[in-house]
């Protein structure tokens, strides 16, 4: 990714919310069940591969209070999910279990490996699968070529969706007021000087991303590097993934995006709807 000293925030009028915000808010609902919400926040919240966090470090993310993030860690260390060591805490390899229970029941993620292949095997460029999750994206399945890339993807892994050729692909099928709802909250960021990074901006290429068809993302999470997406729509034509080829600029120009690696792209998109259920 860029470095951060290559990025600027642009400021929005209010911080993004808490998970604890978000439980709060859900909590008026006699069904909901907040002591379930705050543990998935909690791990939710283990993204930074650098350390291990403590407690503090959980409590402060998340904005749920100390005593409750230890009860949660104390229940996930006890199901096997979370490993204590000392003051700080891991995820166990215990929860890739729920992970995989989601990858081994949803169809576009089961059916799509070998369009994913076979689109990668032709075009000699990894091609990925991703759906909207929140506001990012995450990534379901991916063919890899040997071609080394600084972008660092993985299954599971998450991308902003407004600078992101699947995200603006997945942003372009919501309705006006999902668009404008996402706008108000997001955050945007300028990884590069290509970067879409105001609202204005983003509103104009969601548009020709319909009128298109696919949408390209020119070096805008990082320099050298671009990709192209097209839809992926189940069998009553709802967009449910984003797939997309992931190259380097030095080696792809615009032009042979759409000429060389769009036609067999959509073609993998098209054929893996047939496999798609309403």
């Amino acid at each position: 990714m860029a470095s951060r000293k290559n990025k600027v925030t642009i400021a929005r009028s209010e911080a993004p919310p808490t998970a604890a915000a978000e439980i709060e808010a859900l909590s008026r609902d006699p069904n909901f069940m907040t002591s379930l919400a705050r543990g998935l926040a909690v791990v939710a919240a283990f993204t930074d591969r650098r350390r291990r966090p403590t407690i503090a470090d959980l409590s402060r993310k998340t904005g749920i209070p100390r005593a409750a993030v230890r009860r949660c860690l104390y229940t996930l260390e006890k199901l096997g999910y979370v490993n204590g060591e000392g003051y700080s805490f891991s995820l166990s390899p215990k929860i890739l279990s729920l992970g995989h229970a989601y990858l081994g029941s949803a169809p576009v993620a089961v059916s799509a490996q070998p369009f994913l292949d076979k689109v990668s095997d032709e075009v000699q460029e990894s091609c990925s699968l991703a759906v909207l999750e929140r506001d990012d994206i995450l990534y379901l399945a991916r063919s890899v070529t040997s071609r080394i890339l600084s972008v660092t993807l993985n299954v599971g892994s998450r991308l902003p969706a407004y600078c992101t050729s699947i995200g603006q692909v997945l942003l372009a099928d919501l309705g006006e007021d999902e668009i404008e709802a996402y706008i108000d909250r997001t955050n945007l960021v300028r990884y590069t000087d290509r970067t879409v990074a105001s609202a204005s901006q983003l509103r104009d290429v969601l548009e020709a991303v319909r009128r298109n068809g696919h949408a390209i993302a020119d070096q805008e999470m990082e320099v050298d590097i671009r990709s192209i997406a097209v839809p992926v729509r189940n069998a009553s034509g709802a967009v449910v993934a984003g797939m997309n080829v992931i190259a380097q600029a030095t080696r792809m120009t615009i032009r042979d995006m759409k000429t060389k690696v769009l036609p067999p792209l959509q073609r993998a998109a098209a054929e893996l709807s047939t496999l798609l259920p309403r």
